[in-house]
């Protein structure tokens, strides 16, 4: 099988994915509520946020100054149709897995000792 068309190799990582699946969600995320709800560290999660931003696909903003400096996070408009696109390439991969007829056939399996 072809990998489908949509399929973003950047997204795909299992931390990434949550990071935009996240995003997607709101329109604009503090960095601590990032971290906190997908329990990474600041330098764990920076670095994802730092990837994705060189790729275009978020946008970074810093408020205030000092010990109340506050960054923001949101996805760009690239980076809601890359997300979407990955969902559906998803799915397709998902959906090519289904049986034809909506039921499970399964092998049986080889009993131990015959």
């Amino acid at each position: 099988m072809s990998t489908p068309a949509g399929f973003d190799e950047l997204i795909h990582p299992a931390t990434r994915l949550s990071v935009v699946a996240l995003l997607a969600a709101t329109e604009w995320a503090d960095f601590a509520f990032v971290r906190d709800s997908l329990s990474l560290s600041d330098s764990a999660l920076s670095k994802q946020l730092h990837t994705l931003e060189g790729a275009g696909y978020l946008e970074l903003q810093k408020e205030g100054g000092g010990r109340n400096r506050r960054t923001k996070v949101r996805l760009t408009e690239r980076g809601r149709t890359a997300f979407e696109g990955h969902v559906a390439a998803l799915r397709a991969i998902v959906d090519s897995a289904a049986p034809a007829s909506g039921t499970a056939q399964r092998q049986p399996h080889a009993e131990a000792g015959r």
